[in-house]
């Protein structure tokens, strides 16, 4: 199940009184934080019913991430009668993950009221669309050309497939980060009049999980621009704004400043 901030107190403290709840905090820009995510959905399947995982996307839901004092992605946590009893950080084997599992299920054996009833049980997993399936091996793999392709042909069938198109966005950009150097911001800082270092840095930035910097780097950029370098910064920045919700406050807050700085 997806957690927000609006739904964590139910789905994952009050949850983890009957079962460990397993919370994946990831995001959608990370392949790994993917990859990690149907490694566990599998697991939780096997588990009928005796763990639940709650997925939880950082960049939608980053009040869930300071409060875990997340550092790094992906970080799963374990949780039990309302507390973190264990945690990790990065990816695992299959080998290595059952066993954290069992030592989760082995520390809150009977210490929770258990399972709940049929009625309460979680539904059946959707069956998993072979197009998606096969973008997402793709992308597991590190070829972003073969993953964009799928998802384009399937935009190409079902224009307005929201998910198709937001996964789209998603690896494109990944595939673009692939090429920015490791010292892309330190280059950036060292240059501010270098329109390509400071659009270079500021994907490097939202890699790092740093939306809010990526952001001000290129409002920045804007203000002090003209002609096609401003074209150029602003491009980038709208490009970075359709990897969130529209209704993200980093995004609206950065739409203001982005308004201000054009006009």
């Amino acid at each position: 199940m997806d957690v927000t901030a609006a739904t964590f107190e139910a789905e994952v403290l009050q949850r983890s009184t009957q079962v460990p709840v397993i919370v994946d905090l990831g995001s959608a820009r990370s392949p790994q934080s993917q990859a990690l995510t149907r490694q566990l959905g599998q697991l939780a399947v096997e588990a009928a019913g005796a763990w639940v995982l709650a997925r939880v996307d950082v960049d939608s839901s980053p009040q869930i991430a300071q409060a875990f004092g997340v550092k790094a992605i992906p970080t799963v946590v374990a949780v039990a009668a309302g507390q973190p009893l264990a945690d990790f950080e990065g990816t695992q084997s299959d080998e290595q993950l059952r066993q954290w599992l069992q030592a989760v299920e082995q520390a809150t054996a009977g210490k929770l009221t258990g399972p709940p009833g049929v009625a309460d049980a979680e539904p059946e997993p959707e069956i998993e669309d072979p197009r998606i399936v096969a973008a997402e091996e793709a992308i597991d793999d590190g070829d972003f050309d073969k993953a964009a392709a799928a998802y384009q042909a399937i935009i190409d069938a079902e224009p307005n497939n929201t998910d198709a198109v937001a996964a789209l966005r998603q690896v494109k950009f990944l595939a673009r980060v692939q090429n920015v150097a490791p010292d892309a911001i330190e280059i950036a800082d060292a240059d501010p009049a270098n329109v390509q270092a400071r659009i270079d840095a500021a994907d490097a930035e939202m890699a790092a999980q740093q939306p809010e910097q990526a952001f001000a780097r290129l409002i920045d950029g804007i203000k002090i621009s003209a002609g096609d370098d401003r074209t150029a910064l602003r491009t980038r920045l709208l490009e970075l704004f359709e990897l969130f919700d529209a209704a993200d406050p980093l995004v609206v807050s950065a739409r203001r400043k982005l308004a201000s700085a054009l006009y």
